[in-house]
């Protein structure tokens, strides 16, 4: 169910600051990049500091993002959403909670490579991404080729994609597409609370899920050198 507009919305953001950015998508055909389209992101402006930076693509409400943060604080981190209500209200927590290593960024996943620098990013998470079970939008899936190509140009040499998802053919599909692009799949879980693997953090939707009995799948990728 689509979330309904928050109230009063695009005030809320302008008191955030720079915690909350917006894209500027100019050109809209995502697969063209002009010159006037590219604004690289300085990371040691925006966070103040030259740690390493991860991503996450979907944040929705911020709960994985704000208890990693908390985690590895010697991390920066970029949390992508392309609904600017469920944004506000990620960032909302972070401030909550006094967080001061996430950045989020109210963007669509195709345009990231105006924004993100290549060879930047030393993870990127896949969080319960939106299956699209049906055939006919197979290349929205955020595992679909169009996308691994952007992850490919803006991961750093030996970094990780790390996904989780309830929806077993998304997982099989993601499989499938990694393994004929370039990358290599590693920690491959088919149950993830049953694998004894540390260190999980619970999203909103995996306990969701998790409590209805359906099991988690998790692997981790590579681009193969």
């Amino acid at each position: 169910m689509r979330m309904r507009r928050q109230k009063n919305l695009d005030e809320t953001i302008l008191g955030y600051g720079d915690l909350f950015i917006r894209a500027n998508y100019g050109n809209q055909n995502a697969s063209i990049i002009n010159p006037e389209d590219i604004h690289y992101f300085d990371y040691e402006a925006m966070f103040g500091n030259s740690s390493p930076v991860w991503l996450e693509l979907g944040c929705g409400k911020g709960q994985f993002i704000a208890e990693l943060a908390k985690r590895t604080p010697n991390i920066n981190f970029i949390a992508v959403e392309k609904n600017p209500s469920v944004l506000s209200m990620a960032c909302k927590k972070i401030v909550d909670e006094g967080i001061t290593n996430v950045r989020f960024f109210n963007c669509s996943a195709e345009y990231l490579a105006r924004y993100i620098p290549a060879k930047s990013i030393g993870r990127i998470y896949l969080n319960f991404s939106c299956p699209f079970p049906k055939g006919a939008y197979r290349n929205r899936r955020m595992t679909s080729e169009k996308f691994l190509d952007i992850y490919k140009v803006i991961l750093a040499p030996g970094a990780e994609i790390h996904q989780k998802t309830d929806n077993m053919q998304f997982f099989e599909f993601s499989i499938e597409m990694l393994s004929s692009n370039g990358f290599a799949i590693k920690n491959v879980s088919l149950d993830l609370h049953k694998s004894g693997f540390e260190d999980n953090i619970v999203t909103e939707y995996e306990k969701r899920f998790s409590d209805m009995g359906m099991p988690i799948y998790r692997l981790e990728a590579y681009v193969k050198e």
